[in-house]
């Protein structure tokens, strides 16, 4: 495990980088005017890091961010229905030995040859698509089973979100 870098005083690249993705994907599905001056701040930090870090981050993120709006509406000082618009989720896809694969843990995506992260919306809106190919660039086929892929698993995702916040 890596040691924080906030803990050490310093970010590096990466990790303002991947703060800001989250930032921006979950700004996505919140209403700024209806939140108002009031400021949030989802710490993600995941326990078990195995590929997908920053996708589990946005996914849990929303999680966080739900449950807070929660406690502020319990105080009046929000109103999650008019703050909070949609879900948001994300997940990792790639193409390893050929086969496109959902959620890839390290190892597939340390070999993987094409890596791509699709963060959308529960109601299917995309809100952000990262992909790069490692050797050999990518067919829009290619692209096209990995959105697939990705829908599916977003739709799992926001089921799971919907579980969690029951």
């Amino acid at each position: 495990r890596m040691r924080r870098e906030a803990s050490a005083g310093k970010q590096g690249g990466r990790t303002l980088e991947i703060q800001r993705l989250i930032g921006r994907s979950l700004r996505a599905v919140i209403d700024l005017q209806a939140l108002g001056e009031q400021q949030i701040t989802v710490d993600c930090d995941v326990i078990q890091a195995d590929g997908g870090t920053r996708t589990a981050s946005i996914t849990g993120g929303w999680v966080a961010l739900y449950d807070c709006l929660r406690w502020m509406e319990a105080r009046q000082m929000a109103s999650v229905s008019k703050v909070l618009k949609d879900h948001v989720a994300a997940i990792s896809c790639g193409i390893h030995d050929g086969q496109p694969v959902i959620d890839l843990d390290y190892l597939e995506d340390s070999s993987a040859g094409t890596d791509a992260n699709f963060v959308m919306t529960g109601k299917g809106g995309i809100v952000e698509i990262q992909g790069t190919a490692e050797g050999e660039p990518f067919s829009e086929e290619q692209f096209s089973a990995l959105m697939t892929l990705a829908k599916k698993g977003i739709s799992r995702l926001v089921s799971l979100q919907q579980m969690a916040v029951a």
